[in-house]
């Protein structure tokens, strides 16, 4: 659903590329096999910029890169890391990844990690660690430390009220919607959006059909995707609302299938009568601002101010 044709007719200019690893079992073996899968991914992005289309796209780390690469008339990649499973038990990962280009991580996918609960314990009553474990804790610390985003959408509902917790910089949510509209434990609902907007944070309303809407037919389509961003824009205002699409990750809907439909998205913000300057905002703006803020604490906690 994306590649560089798509991004450029659909005139979608930054692409977060994930590092995404299905959660396996928690021993050494299970980690092993996940840093080689995370590892691989990495090594692709970094073939994409420097080696097969350098000349089309540029990794960016921060947004002063973003403003910087748009200005060339080239597309951006960010990296973000789905799943912090194959940093295994060694912290040290975290600098490692954050070298790599990582700019956010999340501690868990569907299944529990070694680092947080998953929302997918809600499915079957379950937790490992009552939210965070012991490790998981000083991965928060150290995400904080070299300025990378924690990503709530994945952990469990306990899991993500002790990362605001502990948490010194704003959080993002990567890719959730609003569970008052559609009831999934992937979704925030109103008391998880208010810990967002407390947190300084963003929450990337995700069009991912089984997210907006538990209708069979017709098939979800732009309007549910609107109004999951309407609703939240409501609760918590525009500065804490972002667009994701998890394309490639089961996302897409009708108007937005793929990448090259992204100006869809846009024209559908338009009708639904969002000014300029809130589109924008939505569309990078709230994402951006955060990861100023995550990394302007960052050099501060180096610097032991925080």
């Amino acid at each position: 659903q994306v590649n560089l044709p798509k991004m450029i007719a659909g005139g979608l200019d930054v692409a977060w590329f994930v590092v995404y690893t299905a959660q396996g079992e928690l021993n050494e073996d299970g980690y092993a096999k996940a840093k080689e899968n995370a590892i691989a991914k990495f090594d692709a992005i970094d073939r994409l910029v420097n080696e097969y289309a350098p000349d089309q796209i540029e990794l960016a780390l921060n947004s002063d890169d973003v403003r910087r690469i748009y200005a060339k008339a080239k597309n951006v990649a960010m990296i973000g890391v789905e799943n912090a499973y194959p940093m295994g038990l060694d912290t040290a990962n975290v600098r490692k990844y954050w070298e790599k280009g990582a700019r956010y991580v999340s501690l868990a996918h569907n299944g529990h990690s070694q680092f947080s609960d998953s929302n997918t314990g809600e499915f079957d009553n379950t937790a490992l660690h009552g939210g965070l474990s012991d490790l998981g804790k000083q991965v928060i610390g150290l995400l904080n430390y070299y300025g990378i985003m924690i990503d709530i959408s994945h952990p469990s509902k306990e899991a993500i009220r002790q990362m605001i917790e502990l948490s010194k910089a704003p959080v993002v949510a990567s890719h959730s919607s609003a569970r008052a509209l559609r009831d999934h434990p992937r979704n925030l609902d109103d008391e998880q959006l208010n810990w967002v907007k407390e947190n300084g944070g963003v929450i990337q309303t995700t069009a991912l059909g089984s997210f907006l809407t538990d209708r069979e037919d017709p098939p979800p389509n732009m309007d549910d995707f609107m109004d999951h961003i309407d609703y939240m824009v409501e609760k918590i205002g525009i500065d804490h609302v972002g667009i994701s699409s998890d394309f490639d990750g089961g996302g897409g809907i009708v108007g937005w299938k793929d990448a090259s439909e992204t100006m869809n998205v846009t024209s559908a913000l338009i009708e639904r009568g969002y000014s300029e300057s809130e589109i924008k905002k939505l569309w990078g703006g709230n994402l951006l601002r955060v990861l100023d803020e995550v990394q302007e604490i960052a050099v501060k906690i180096q610097a032991g101010e925080l």
